[in-house]
């Protein structure tokens, strides 16, 4: 097994662009967002970085799919996570939150890049271009802090909605991932706080 120190810089920025996306965004990135990130001239440099790094036994390449590469890991036995199903929460307009537990799943713990706490239903269509569909359960890991352009759980007075967190000189904004919908500004003493992030989604067929 290499470790980082014995790869080539740009094989290295390469392995840590993909972990840092599955982290992030909960799914890893194509070879085309691989190439763009870390200055290679085409998918087909980036596919060659990806294969050596496979072959060194650092990350996974699942054959025929576009975003089939995953840092490497214990895989010889799935583990399956107990995690339970709290309520829903908006992917449009803010709705209330049932804290109800509505029913507790045992799920393959390669589903999400970071183990959640719990999951929540979306309803809405606010996030459909991060791939977020209505009725699909989003993992959450607590925290009450999270980095600029992280997906989150927020809680905007006394309501739950999933947008994507926007930190800026002018002050915090929530924003959806669907044309259709508008930023939501936080106001200045605003009753707003982060619950968690996303870390991966379940969806039931």
């Amino acid at each position: 097994m290499y470790s980082m120190s014995e790869l080539s810089p740009r094989r290295a920025a390469v392995l840590a662009f993909i972990r840092e996306r599955v982290e992030e965004e909960g799914r890893p990135p194509s070879l085309a967002e691989i190439a763009q990130a870390c200055g290679l001239a085409s998918r087909g440099a980036a596919r060659k970085h990806v294969l050596a790094l496979a072959e060194a036994g650092l990350v996974e390449v699942a054959a025929g799919q576009a975003r089939g590469v995953r840092p490497a890991g214990p895989r010889a036995r799935p583990a399956l996570l107990q995690v339970p199903v709290l309520g829903r929460v908006a992917a449009g307009a803010p709705i209330g939150a049932d804290a109800g537990l509505s029913e507790v799943l045992a799920l393959d713990a390669r589903l999400f890049a970071q183990r959640p706490d719990y999951l929540l239903r979306v309803q809405g269509d606010s996030m459909i271009d991060d791939g977020i569909l209505d009725g699909d359960l989003v993992g959450v890991r607590r925290t009450p802090e999270a980095r600029d352009g992280q997906k989150v759980v927020a809680r905007l007075d006394g309501e739950l909605t999933i947008k994507r967190l926007s930190l800026g000189p002018d002050g915090i904004r929530l924003l959806p991932r669907n044309p259709a919908y508008a930023p939501i500004e936080v106001a200045p003493g605003q009753d707003f706080a982060i619950e968690g992030v996303f870390c991966g989604l379940v969806r039931r067929e």
